[in-house]
């Protein structure tokens, strides 16, 4: 549980030993728990802190001010910097609310001996990566190393279910798009789609290239027997990439789909309304003809005269009627 007197903002604040025994501590007891060389280190989380709250820690942890500086702002592109032997790393996180996906920020500073994770906008708690470190002694005798790695991997994690759902909702999509009767929403519903998984594709991608320098890191923050579980967390980013360039690919190919349905529907809309028009043409040429105020017309004085033009219409549009069925205009 969290020290209730650490301002609303820090969800936690501890202190990890070598054996893995956690200690809540206060921010002031922080820099104490630094001066002591016994291998432990500081974990403390954050969501959408003041500047006081970053300022302090800056003080605390000894942090660069540019990073500090970038920490402040919620709007950073996904990067990695290194500031002597400290880390600044910023990602994009997703998460689902009411059906639909918002994004928000983690800004990460690694040290020596301390983790600072700073989350902003729609983001997953980091309890569960905590809980996940801590069932795991053998991975808190590497240090920060190994609770960074369980906030990337939970990162990562959460993911998969957004990705598996667009995968869903493109499956069912797809009964719309080849629907007998068009429906407007759909195409909206496909931007939508393509709209959401381009960002979530903008917050995976950068992913690979910062997960890649950790498991190559030389720096001595992260061991090598961490970077083994960075790559199988590189691994697991890769698909994810690569599944949402899949289902982008499907989307676009389902929009022009779509369109080409609805171009082929109406024309043959077209096409039925023109023969319908041709049918019609036919009777009303030639009753317009009769009603000319003409002397001579032909069979106009006859006894089978009206019986004889029922007949050539109906004859005419029967011809007219079969030409087009056979074409399959009707």
């Amino acid at each position: 549980m969290s020290d209730s007197t650490l301002p609303q903002c820090v969800i936690n604040c501890a202190a990890y030993s070598r054996d893995g025994t956690r200690r809540d501590i206060g921010l002031d007891a922080i820099s104490d728990v630094l001066a002591v060389d016994d291998g432990s280190f500081v974990w403390v989380g954050l969501y959408e802190p003041d500047e006081g709250i970053l300022d302090k820690l800056q003080e605390e942890f000894c942090l660069h001010d540019l990073a500090v500086e970038d920490a402040h702002n919620a709007h950073q592109r996904p990067k990695i910097e290194s500031y002597g032997n400290s880390l600044f790393i910023a990602i994009h996180t997703a998460q689902k609310i009411d059906n639909r996906i918002r994004f928000g920020e983690t800004h990460m500073f690694v040290g020596p001996r301390y983790l600072v994770t700073v989350r902003h906008g729609a983001s997953i708690s980091y309890k569960g990566a905590r809980a996940r470190i801590e069932r795991e002694p053998d991975l808190l005798e590497h240090g920060p190393g190994a609770a960074l790695y369980a906030v990337f991997d939970s990162v990562v994690d959460n993911f998969m279910p957004i990705v598996e759902g667009f995968t869903q909702e493109l499956n069912e999509l797809e009964k719309d798009i080849f629907a007998e009767d068009f429906r407007k929403e759909t195409v909206q519903e496909l931007y939508d789609l393509k709209r959401e998984l381009t960002r979530l594709r903008m917050a995976v991608s950068p992913l690979q290239d910062i997960l890649g320098q950790l498991a190559r890191s030389r720096g001595g923050l992260i061991d090598e027997e961490i970077q083994l579980y960075f790559r199988d967390v590189l691994d697991h980013a890769v698909r994810i990439n690569e599944t949402t360039d899949t289902l982008r690919e499907m989307l676009t190919a389902a929009v022009s789909v779509n369109l080409s349905l609805v171009t082929v529907r109406q024309g043959e809309v077209v096409k039925r309304l023109g023969a319908w028009a041709a049918l019609l043409a036919a009777p009303t040429l030639i009753a317009s003809w009769y009603g000319m105020n003409f002397v001579h017309m032909p069979e106009l004085p006859g006894q089978w005269s009206y019986a004889v033009l029922i007949g050539s219409v109906i004859a005419i549009c029967l011809v007219l009627y079969i030409g087009f069925k056979r074409a399959k205009w009707l």
